[in-house]
Formats: C-alpha cells, structure tokens, sequence
C-alpha cells in the first residue's frame, strides 16, 4: 500500500470512529503540515454536515484548511501568498465538481431532491484525492 492509499484509508479509519466528514479528512493529513489530530478535530468540528446547515460539503471545507495549512506564509503583516492557496482551492474544488457534480452537503446528499450525487465516503474520498494531486504531488514537484 502507497502513502496516498494510506491517508485515503486514515480518512476512512477516522470517518467509522464517528469522525465528520471535516474531521475525518483534515485529521488524517494534520500531521503533514505541523498540526496535531486533535487540533485539526476541534477546528473542524463544525464544518460537520455542510457546516451545521447543508451548505458547503465538511471534506471541500477540509480541502481548504489543507490547502491554507500547505500554502500559507503565515505574514500576518503581510500575506503574500493568498491568491495561491486560492488558486490551488480552485483546482481541488474544480476537480470535486468534476468528481461529484456539486460542492454542497445538501445536493450531494440528495436532500430536496432524493438523487444523490455522491455519498460521504465518496466526497471524503474525493477530497482526498485532491489533496493528494493539488497538494502533496504538487509540492513534491516543486
């Protein structure tokens, strides 16, 4: 099994521990980027369920907190390094779309319209693997 077949199965490990789909993908990759599990747990809590409210999917708000956590300078007095960790979102939430036709919690689900687009193990999963591509393959590269 590879590094990425590894974190794709942390994800997987995390969500059956009652993980939500935020918490399971950003505490399966929290280590890579100087965060501790439980700090990536705690931050990501409420992003759970489309951030309480079926809006925005908890593994593409996961995939944001990865991409600042990969990509930011962390210059609070002066942030050179925003429109890149933007562009890189852009490319992992292109590629989930791409995936699973949509980036909300409720349209993925199915929820108003009983078709569903694409389960939480997928959109984890999905993630994942944008993360894997627009991320760690990236900065491999560089």
């Amino acid at each position: 099994m590879n590094k990425k077949e590894n974190r794709i199965n942390k994800v997987k490990d995390y969500h059956n521990r009652k993980c939500n789909c935020a918490q399971a993908v950003a505490c399966a990759y929290a280590d890579m980027f100087g965060q501790s599990e439980v700090d990536a747990f705690r931050a990501m809590e409420s992003f759970g369920g489309g951030m309480a409210v079926k809006s925005t999917c908890g593994a593409v708000s996961a995939m944001a907190y990865i991409a600042g956590l990969a990509n930011s300078d962390g210059n609070l007095e002066g942030p050179a390094s925003k429109q890149g960790t933007y562009k890189i979102m852009r490319a992992m939430s292109d590629y989930f779309i791409e995936k699973n036709k949509s980036l909300i919690c409720s349209e993925l689900k199915g929820m108003d319209t009983g078709v569903v687009l694409a389960t939480c193990p997928a959109c984890m999963e999905t993630a994942a693997e944008a993360i894997e591509r627009y991320v760690i393959e990236a900065k491999d590269e560089q």
